[in-house]
């Protein structure tokens, strides 16, 4: 099934092509009638897509039995204490990267442990965009909306016996979702080896899934880092013809009209959008906290972080709630000073759901002995193939520090 939607996606895409070629050369019967397919295979692929949802609703619900899961991870442990590689499947991957809190069943010992820094969690944007599993596929694509139809209206009188006067034409664009190689590396004692093996292979487990989502983090906002993106970012999220997908918006400072600035940049000019959060430093987040009154000299902003899940949470200003989620690979606003080489691009606000983060296969992981022997160190290296894109036109709006001129 999975494979008919992929199928399903692939011929969509290339239908859109072609309507985009009949527009532009004025067949606009044509157009339509291409149109219309085109909404026919959409209501195929929501009605396979639903199927797929179900069917992995359903097993994601599905709980082992304490019988399997002692017997998966006796034999896990065994294959990686031989050298092995462990395989763990996109369903498993997305179970554990999508928890509400971020946080993995660990078993405890003594001995065992390399300690995280005081409140060393992984940013929960993890948790917030929309997962994919796009196994088998060499690369997902994605239409959306950039345009919408614009009707025209006159009256009666004022246009009678002339010609119609056209429409605006929509126009789309094709947000693409390639396979990017991420490797992760995480270290523990090598006293781990003197842990039952269920104890030993949850630790490891434990460890590579929190080294992925680490990663992971910053891969969503800011993208793999290479001069031709594989894997786009919120910040450098751009289509199949180069443009780009999120918004901008000039900012200079942490200032009493920061959140105002952003808050009302984002979305439509008919609605504020509700399901939007601020992705920000835990740096910037003091400077707004910092943020006092003229005469009163009390704060203008209240920060009130989830007792759960501390990483998130919100900025009452006045009347408005801004939900928030903390994330350390951003650059921070405060302290910015303009260069007169690039812009600078710091916090973004808009729905985590507008980016898409795909999982092209298993996450691959092993147990290497002699990297940090020296060091009494296991080494736990994980390899995976995933991207990502936003999929939705100005789906973020990315705070930026414009280039000075001098």
């Amino acid at each position: 099934m999975r494979r008919k939607y992929n199928d399903l996606l692939a011929k969509r895409a290339g239908m859109l092509t072609e309507a985009e070629s009949l527009l532009k050369e004025g067949k606009r019967e044509d157009y339509k009638a291409k149109m219309t397919e085109i909404g026919n295979i959409n209501t195929e692929i929501t009605e396979v897509k639903a199927l797929i949802d179900e069917q992995d609703r359903q097993f994601m619900q599905k709980q082992e039995t304490p019988g399997e899961a002692r017997d998966k991870a006796l034999e896990r442990a065994e294959i990686l204490r031989k050298g092995g590689e462990v395989k763990f499947s996109t369903i498993e991957v997305r179970k554990a990267i999508t928890l509400a809190t971020g946080t993995l069943v660990q078993p405890t010992g003594v001995g065992t442990d390399i300690h995280d820094i005081v409140g060393g969690a992984v940013s929960s944007i993890v948790d917030q965009v929309r997962v994919e599993d796009l196994s088998g596929m060499g690369a997902y694509q994605e239409p959306y909306v950039i345009s919408e139809l614009t009707a025209n209206a006159n009256t009666v009188a004022s246009k009678a016996g002339s010609a119609r006067t056209g429409s605006t034409d929509p126009t789309f664009g094709i947000a693409e979702i390639k396979p990017y190689e991420m490797t992760v590396t995480s270290f523990v004692d090598r006293n781990l080896a003197r842990l039952t093996p269920a104890n030993y292979y949850a630790k490891v487990y434990s460890m590579a899934m929190k080294a992925m989502r680490r990663k992971l983090a910053g891969l969503i906002v800011n993208g793999d880092g290479e001069t031709t993106h594989v894997m786009h970012g919120i910040k450098t999220a751009a289509n199949k013809a180069g443009s780009a997908i999120y918004a901008t918006e000039n900012v200079s400072a942490v200032d009493v009209n920061l959140l105002d600035t952003l808050y009302f940049a984002y979305g439509t000019d008919e609605a504020l959008e509700p399901n939007a959060r601020l992705l920000l430093t835990k740096q910037d987040l003091k400077a707004i906290g910092k943020l006092r009154g003229t005469n009163e000299k009390q704060r203008l902003f209240a920060i009130e972080p989830d007792m759960g899940n501390p990483n998130v949470g919100i900025i009452r200003d006045g009347g408005v709630v801004i939900p928030y989620t903390i994330c350390s690979d951003l650059t921070s606003l405060d302290g910015a000073t303009a260069s007169s080489s690039a812009a600078i691009q710091t916090m973004c606000y808009g729905s985590p759901a507008n980016y898409l983060l795909g999982l092209f296969g298993d996450f691959t992981v092993r147990v290497d002995e002699s990297y940090k022997a020296q060091e009494r160190l296991l080494t736990i290296l994980g390899d995976a193939f995933v991207g990502g894109n936003l999929v939705v036109d100005k789906g973020f709006v990315v705070a930026t520090v414009p280039k000075s001129e001098s």
